[in-house]
């Protein structure tokens, strides 16, 4: 009576260890980019957040305010990779988002800063 071994041979493994590779190869700079798109759009949700309750405080006060806490926003919960903050000039004011993640910094070298103004102009426009 012989007994056959089973079991899978180097080569078969080896040949699973290629495919695994290229996949990983392809989905990883796919995930990479999902990742920079989605810190954009919470720095972007941000900054249309800040722009809006600006509008609000303006309505109520007839001047905006360069104090993100007039406006109820915490610096500190306003994104969690990008620092927010607003400075008023001329009767106008612009809001600033600018990087403070270090992976973001690594991975985003684009879009470092980005900002919105009490006009809607929105730059560098290919950040948004």
């Amino acid at each position: 009576m012989v007994k056959k071994a089973s079991g899978f041979t180097l080569i078969e493994v080896m040949i699973v260890v290629v495919i695994i590779g290229i996949l990983a190869s392809i989905a990883y700079p796919s995930y990479i980019d999902f990742v920079t798109r989605s810190n954009r759009a919470e720095a972007h949700a941000a900054l249309m957040k800040v722009a809006n309750l600006q509008e609000q405080y303006y309505l109520d006060n007839r001047k905006y305010t360069s104090s993100m806490s007039d406006i109820g926003v915490p610096v500190s919960t306003a994104s969690n990779y990008y620092e927010i903050s607003t400075t008023v000039a001329s009767g106008g004011f612009t809001t600033f988002a600018k990087v403070v993640s270090s992976s973001v910094q690594k991975r985003d070298t684009q879009c470092q800063e980005m900002s919105i103004n009490d006009k809607g102009e929105k730059k560098p426009s290919e950040c948004w």
